[in-house]
């Protein structure tokens, strides 16, 4: 049996990057996508729990979902078989049209689909590709990257599922490294105008961004022109910082005997 591949992106369900990974995954793995109906870069791993939502077949194997790319793997997932014949083997987002480097994880739609795939115990994948990189070939070296994960896994994948984020440099030909979350830093400002109305709106965040050095990371090995591979977790728990909430709860438990 081909394996069943679940396809999301952010940048919506007919991207061309999305496009070329469905084709080149096509080759190898039975697949079948469910992306936001429109660009949702940025939205991170929000779910519309105060709306409806609303699900196109836009054609054999393809859905849309006005909603986020977690919501779109959400319902690819749990709504029995209108949209997955079977729980799938693996979970690709991507391939997303800009990079996702360092910090940009924490915000980026490409990487919640991913992780909410993981979420649910699936082998989970990531795809970035620079606005510079050939698409065709970036397309073809994150579905062996893809593939390969799926292997790695094995049927029964593993717990907690791996997840697994990649960027691949400007170029068509790149070295591959395993890397760690590195530091992208932006221009951060808010800046104010006004409409021909008179009214005032605002745009947050600016143009500019910087890579502070991080040795063995993904934006080391992009300013390098290398792919990075970078393992994320799904645990949050911050073990260096057990001693400050122990404290605090110290403190609070004696001032309430007291």
């Amino acid at each position: 049996m081909r394996p069943l591949i679940l396809l999301s992106n952010d940048d919506g369900y007919s991207a061309p990057g999305l496009i070329a990974v469905r084709d080149e995954l096509a080759l190898h793995a039975d697949v079948v996508v469910c992306a936001p109906a429109v660009n949702q870069s940025a939205t991170s791993h929000s779910l519309s729990l105060h709306r409806v939502l609303r699900l196109l077949e836009a054609a054999p194997g393809v859905f849309a979902v006005d909603g986020t790319p977690a919501d779109c793997i959400y319902v690819a997932l749990h709504a029995g078989t209108r949209v997955l014949p079977r729980r799938p083997d693996l979970v690709v987002s991507g391939m997303n049209h800009g990079l996702n480097l360092g910090s940009d994880i924490f915000y980026s739609g490409t990487v919640a689909a991913a992780r909410e795939g993981a979420l649910r115990g699936i082998p989970s994948i990531a795809l970035s590709a620079d606005a510079g990189a050939s698409r065709p070939a970036a397309a073809a070296l994150g579905v062996k990257l893809a593939l390969a994960l799926h292997r790695a896994a094995g049927p029964e994948g593993r717990r907690p599922a791996p997840l697994l984020n990649v960027n691949i440099p400007a170029g068509s030909s790149w070295p591959v490294r395993a890397t760690r979350i590195g530091a992208r830093l932006y221009t951060e400002e808010v800046i104010f105008r006004r409409d021909p109305r008179g009214h005032e709106y605002l745009w947050i965040g600016g143009a500019g961004v910087r890579h502070d050095l991080v040795p063995g990371s993904d934006t080391e090995a992009y300013d390098e022109g290398a792919v990075s591979v970078t393992p994320l977790t799904l645990d949050l728990f911050a073990a260096q910082h057990e001693g400050v909430a122990r404290q605090l709860a110290a403190e609070l438990n004696d001032g309430r005997t007291g």
